[in-house]
């Protein structure tokens, strides 16, 4: 059983950029389809992005498109959100979750929790204004 690890976050002023980085303990990316998630405080958990088990396909939530970028390097076996043009509201944790298939279909299953059973235990990210 893969067990998702995430690191990188931290304290950034807005305007800065960021890396989150997904490890895998005890298992391997390769072939899996890996999700960022976050959850503001006081907010529900929301689907960042998704990018397939290759690497050929990546999905965003539109609220976040064009200052999230999801990326994996199989042969380091990590998977990475980098995020630019931080605003305060962007302050969250933020979760790497996968699963067992490289891919799904229909493409709306990437967007659901439900899809990766497998969660990390967050990284904190806290935005200053």
């Amino acid at each position: 059983q893969v067990q998702p690890v995430e690191s990188g976050g931290g304290l950034v002023q807005a305007g800065g950029s960021l890396r989150l980085s997904c490890a895998a303990d005890g298992g391997i990316y390769t072939s899996r389809a890996v999700a960022w998630f976050r959850q503001a405080p006081g907010k529900e958990r929301i689907f960042m992005a998704a990018i397939t088990g290759r690497g050929s396909r990546t999905y965003y939530a539109d609220s976040v498109e064009g200052r999230i970028t999801i990326s994996r390097d199989n042969a380091k076996n990590a998977v990475f959100l980098d995020i630019s043009g931080l605003r305060p509201d962007d302050t969250a944790v933020y979760y790497c979750a996968t699963g067992n298939a490289a891919s799904f279909s229909p493409t709306s299953l990437y967007f659901a929790e439900t899809s990766y059973p497998f969660w990390g235990q967050g990284t904190q990210v806290t935005v200053s204004s």
